[in-house]
């Protein structure tokens, strides 16, 4: 008995996170990618704030690994018409940029001499 009363909870669970998700998709503040979860308020804070923001809800600034999170990142600066930040940082080496977390970027879809490290890239 406590089996079942186990997957009705979990089968309960399951239907209200889709509810929820499909309420946040329609209100065009989260969207997917390869399993991952990426979401927006659509408010504008400086970098700082975002990521303490990311770490708020659980979760860490977007830093795109392919071109389908570079996809889900670009849909939410098209849809609020702004400017989004990523996980990334300058290395010790000038002009060479890596995750906030360290190592090696494993994905780049920048314009040409891009970033530069000088404010709005």
């Amino acid at each position: 008995l406590a089996g079942t009363e186990n997957g009705d909870i979990i089968r309960q669970l399951q239907y209200r996170i889709a509810r929820l998700e499909g309420v946040l998709r329609l209100n065009k503040m989260i969207t997917e990618s390869g399993g991952k979860m990426f979401a927006s308020n659509g408010k504008t804070a400086d970098f700082d704030g975002t990521v303490e923001k990311c770490k708020e809800a659980g979760g860490s600034i977007a830093t795109p690994r392919n071109p389908g999170e570079n996809d889900a990142i670009l849909y939410f600066v098209k849809y609020h018409n702004t400017y989004a930040y990523l996980g990334i940082k300058q290395s010790l080496i000038p002009g060479k940029f890596q995750p906030l977390k360290g190592g090696q970027l494993s994905y780049t879809n920048w314009y040409s001499n891009e970033p530069s490290g000088r404010g709005e890239e």
